[in-house]
C-alpha cells in the first residue's frame, strides 16, 4: 500500500514535542481561505512552475509536450498527469512535482535516519497534510510500523472524517494534534466550506478514548477571530487536552497558489502581536494550557 506525500520535513520543532520528522500527505476535505498548505487540498499530484527560477533553457520541453518555451514557460496543465519527468529534467529548481507514491517502509527508512534525534529530544514522527486520515489505512499502517520501531507518534488533523477512521489510528498514536476553527457553524462554513458538526464530534470521541490532543486555532481576524472566547468555553469540558496552540495567521504562501494556478483565497490582514497575547490570555482563563 502507499500513500501520496507531498513533503517530508526534518527537524520540525512545531508539529508536536521535541524534534520530529514531519510527513505530509495529499488530499483534505477541506478549503481554508487561509490555507498554507495548498498543494495538499488536492489527493492528486500537481505541477509547481516557478517562474523566477525558470531560465528557459528547454529541458522540460524536451521530455514532455504540455511545456512550451519561448519568451516565458507555458504549461498546459489541462494535460498534465504529474509523472514528475520534468520536475526531474529541470536542473534550475523551477519544477517542483507535490505529491508522490510512498510505501509506509519506504518512509520508514527516511525517518528513522534521526531516530537518535527523536530518543533525545522527546521528539518523534507527526503525520500532517493535507488531512492525513484521507488515506486512513496507509496511516494506520504507517503508524503501527512507527510504534513497533520505538517512535512516538502524532496526527495533524482537521478532523473532518468518519469517526471509524479514528478507531483505526487510536491504538497507535501517541498525541492528536486537532484543529479547532471556530464553534459556530456559519462562520465555519465561511472559513473552510463545511459545517463543523462532524469535527467537533469528533473531538468528543476522541477525548472520550482517553486519548491525548493538543489543540491548534488558526487566529484569522476578520475571520474567526470573534470565536476565541467560545472556543475556550467549548474545550473546557474535555478531560485529555495537553495543551493549546494559538497560531498566528501568516500569508507567506502566496506564491504557492501562484506556482500551481490555484486562486489565492489569502487574506491580506494578519493579527498583531497585542491581538495574540489577548487570544491566549482568554484561552489560559478556561483554565487551559497555553503552547507558545
Amino acid at each position: 500500500m502507499t500513500a501520496n506525500v507531498f513533503e517530508i520535513k526534518k527537524f520540525a520543532v512545531h508539529d508536536g514535542d521535541g524534534i520530529r520528522t514531519t510527513v505530509f500527505l495529499k488530499g483534505c476535505p477541506l478549503k481554508c481561505v487561509w490555507c498554507h498548505n495548498p498543494e495538499g487540498i488536492s489527493s492528486k499530484p500537481q505541477l509547481a512552475v516557478l517562474q523566477n527560477k525558470c531560465i528557459l533553457c528547454g529541458r522540460c520541453e524536451l521530455v514532455c509536450k504540455n511545456h512550451k518555451i519561448a519568451d516565458i514557460h507555458t504549461l498546459d496543465r489541462n494535460q498534465c498527469i504529474g509523472c514528475g519527468k520534468c520536475a526531474e529534467a529541470c536542473f534550475n529548481g523551477a519544477l517542483t512535482l507535490y505529491g508522490k507514491e510512498k510505501t509506509a517502509e519506504e518512509l520508514l527508512k527516511i525517518v528513522m535516519e534521526d531516530k537518535e534525534f527523536y530518543d533525545t529530544s522527546g521528539g518523534g514522527v507527526t503525520l500532517s497534510g493535507g488531512e492525513c486520515l484521507m488515506q486512513p489505512e496507509f496511516c494506520r499502517d504507517f503508524l503501527k510500523l512507527l510504534k513497533h520501531n520505538g517512535v512516538n507518534t502524532a496526527v495533524d488533523t482537521c478532523g473532518c472524517v468518519k469517526q471509524d477512521v479514528y478507531d483505526m489510528v487510536i491504538p497507535y498514536t501517541d498525541v492528536f494534534l486537532y484543529d479547532v476553527k471556530a464553534i459556530d457553524e456559519d462562520v465555519h462554513i465561511k472559513c473552510t466550506g463545511v459545517s463543523n458538526r462532524l469535527i467537533l464530534d469528533n473531538l468528543k470521541y476522541i477525548d472520550s478514548r482517553g486519548s491525548k490532543i493538543e489543540i491548534r486555532i488558526p487566529y484569522v481576524p476578520d475571520f474567526n477571530d470573534n470565536q476565541i472566547e467560545k472556543i475556550g468555553s467549548f474545550l473546557n469540558e474535555f478531560k485529555n487536552i495537553v495543551g493549546v496552540r494559538v497560531l498566528p495567521y501568516h500569508n507567506y504562501a502566496g506564491s504557492k497558489y501562484e506556482s500551481l494556478s490555484m486562486e489565492n483565497t489569502l487574506p491580506g490582514k494578519v493579527p498583531k502581536t497585542e491581538e495574540m497575547e489577548t487570544a491566549e490570555r482568554i484561552i489560559e482563563s478556561f483554565g487551559l494550557r497555553v503552547i507558545r
